[in-house]
């Protein structure tokens, strides 16, 4: 199939284009000047697999948990894109985009962003069902929702392994993670075999967190 998909949940962005057999990846770690960069970024994979956004068969992002900004630049470049050319748009839950790749492991999955404040965004993933839906926890809750040896998967697992060291259980995690842009491209794939629905127009980012001006609203 021919696709794009983009991962802009986190502080870098991962921008990947798939002429069928041909896959070019290009990641943005430059700070503010991503919004600027993304859509140039854009039109350069497609070119490199000598695609037009117009060829297309889907989109599919990560369509949160995650950064505010982020997400916003995510959504408004495949939303710019299907209203061009009515190409479908897949969302896909960032923690899900990080678990996918391990989805066979004999262990229980705990996929995880840093949300700050003490807190992960997360889900806890069990024989591929979720046993805590995607959501804002802290470490105990998310540990105890968790069963035998466990595998902490997201760029941020390093970060929550090391948190959690107190509580005595068995995690593991690897280093490096692997390409979320690869996970979209299948979840996006399953999701369309299986004839469920895009993202609607009026679909937009998960947040799971209200922004700071949101909180401070509901303090007046």
């Amino acid at each position: 199939m021919k696709a794009l998909a983009i991962d802009s949940a986190a502080t870098k962005i991962y921008i990947a284009a798939k002429n069928e057999d041909k896959t070019v990846t290009l990641t943005l770690d430059i700070g503010m000047k991503q919004s600027q960069a993304l859509l140039p970024a854009i039109d350069s994979v497609l070119q490199k697999v000598d695609m037009q956004s117009k060829e297309l068969d889907y989109t599919v992002l990560c369509k949160g948990p995650g950064s505010f900004t982020g997400l916003r630049l995510g959504f408004a470049a495949v939303k710019a894109i299907e209203l061009a050319y009515g190409i479908p748009v897949y969302g896909i839950s960032t923690l899900d985009t990080y678990a996918h790749p391990f989805e066979k492991l004999p262990y229980t999955l705990i996929s995880v962003m840093d949300a700050k404040k003490d807190h992960f965004f997360a889900c806890v993933i069990e024989n591929n069902k979720k046993i805590l839906e995607d959501g804002e926890y802290n470490i105990d809750t998310i540990c105890n929702a968790a069963n035998g040896k466990i595998f902490v998967c997201g760029p941020d697992a390093p970060v929550f392994i090391e948190r959690a060291k107190n509580l005595n259980r068995e995690l593991y995690t690897i280093q490096t993670q692997p390409s979320t842009t690869d996970s979209l491209f299948v979840l996006a794939e399953r999701c369309i075999e299986k004839k469920e629905p895009p993202l609607k127009d009026f679909d937009g980012p998960t947040y799971l967190r209200a922004s700071e001006a949101e909180e401070a609203l509901l303090k007046k």
